[in-house]
């Protein structure tokens, strides 16, 4: 099985999401969404996939929330997408995409759902 997992190592959740795609013996590709962001379409098409809003993939802990004042921009999705595509830390991980499907993998076990 292919899988993609958008992957962030300092993240528990995401470690511990890529250690279940190993262990199902899963061929991985690994992008660290931090070094290789992606860009507002590939957002838009995997918030699609995932049937999810824009800001239940925002991070809204890290400080580039505040300093945007995306508290105040929650039902612009144009926005938020853009300013996670500009920002990659306000992108919450992990997100893993099979051929089963594409979830944000919080908790880590989510995986389970998207495995053969």
């Amino acid at each position: 099985m292919k899988a993609t997992i958008w992957h962030n190592n300092r993240c528990s959740n995401s470690r511990g999401a890529l250690t279940l795609l190993q262990e199902a013996g899963a061929d991985i590709e690994i992008i660290n969404y931090l070094d290789t962001p992606p860009s507002s379409a590939e957002l838009r098409t995997l918030l699609g996939e995932m049937r999810l809003p824009a800001r239940d993939l925002l991070r809204t802990k890290e400080a580039a929330y505040a300093e945007l004042g995306l508290a105040m921009k929650l039902d612009n999705e144009a926005a938020l997408i853009e300013a996670m595509a500009a920002h990659p830390t306000l992108i919450n991980r992990p997100i893993v995409r099979t051929a089963k499907g594409t979830a944000l993998c919080r908790p880590p076990e989510t995986v389970h759902s998207l495995l053969d």
